[in-house]
Formats: C-alpha cells, sequence, structure tokens
C-alpha cells in the first residue's frame, strides 16, 4: 500500500499578508509569494499551505470570506494565483488553499439573501435564533 504523499511532506504555511509585498503597498500578496517560492523550496518544503485570501471584510483575519470564488484585491487576482500555482508546481511544490467551510462573512450573498426573507431559501444555510432578553 502506497502512502499518502501529505504523511512525510512537510508544509510551510503562509499568512498572504506579511509574507512578501511585492508592489510595496505594506501588504503581503500572491505576487510576493511566487517571488519567494525559490526559498521556501530551499528550506525543504513539499507544499505551501496559503491562508484565506479570498474577498473578505478582514475582522477574521480573511476567515470570514465574502467570496469563494475571487482573490482579495489587496493580494492580486486570479491571474496571479494561477501563476503561484504554476510556478509551484514546476517547482515540484504542492499549493494548499486554507478553505473555510463552516461560515461566511455577514456580507456574503447567500448570508444577505438570508436576512432578506425569512422565507429565503439560503435562511437554511445559516443559523438564526432569537437573541436573549437583557437582564
Amino acid at each position: 500500500m502506497t502512502r499518502p504523499w501529505w504523511r512525510g511532506a512537510a508544509f510551510y504555511e503562509i499568512y498572504l499578508r506579511s509574507f512578501a509585498d511585492s508592489n510595496d503597498d505594506g501588504i503581503g500578496d500572491l505576487p510576493g509569494i511566487t517571488s519567494r517560492l525559490d526559498h521556501v523550496k530551499r528550506l525543504g518544503a513539499d507544499a505551501v499551505w496559503l491562508t484565506p485570501f479570498y474577498p473578505s471584510p478582514q475582522k477574521d483575519q480573511g476567515y470570514d470570506v465574502a467570496d469563494y470564488f475571487d482573490v482579495n484585491p489587496e493580494y492580486g487576482t486570479l491571474a496571479d494565483f494561477d501563476q503561484l500555482v504554476t510556478t509551484a508546481h514546476d517547482m515540484r511544490l504542492k499549493v494548499l488553499v486554507d478553505l473555510v467551510p463552516n461560515h461566511t462573512s455577514d456580507q456574503h450573498p447567500w448570508f444577505q439573501a438570508a436576512l432578506s426573507s425569512p422565507d429565503d431559501p439560503h435562511r437554511d444555510l445559516y443559523y438564526f435564533r432569537d437573541g436573549k432578553a437583557d437582564g
């Protein structure tokens, strides 16, 4: 039986916002990571694990996702992400993305729809409870 690749892999977790800033705006970004992948590889990593980089109001360090299908403009573009993955794979580095499936931002379209009406089907995606009375 073959052992899964990740059992013996060395992962390098990257908190995107502070890792490498390619455009001198003070915020780490996807091109910054791409430019430093050779360093990560030399450290002996087999994979990079990226913290969330989706559009987000940033009230929970990006874990409050507003759109799972795009990139926060502060971090770059989908094309920048594609380039990062291509470069990493060329270097035989795997790329893992920190996915946040158990909650969304209050700005996510599903949550906004759920708030619009008690009959909206998106309401089934969230748990709503009456608030507690003061005191």
